[in-house]
């Protein structure tokens, strides 16, 4: 999940780059969402590792 968080950061960076403001824009949210997703079952994973 953290992979396809990265390449939709690199689209939006390169969408940015040539002007394409919407499509970097939705690029990020994607980014970010899937980020943050990542992040809750990274902890979630984690927590029940230690039991």
């Amino acid at each position: 999940m953290l992979s396809y968080a990265v390449i939709f950061f690199v689209i939006a960076i390169v969408a940015a780059v040539l002007g394409f403001s919407g499509i970097a824009g939705a690029a990020t949210n994607i980014a970010w969402i899937l980020f943050v997703i990542f992040l809750i079952l990274a902890v979630v994973s984690m927590l029940r590792g230690r039991r």
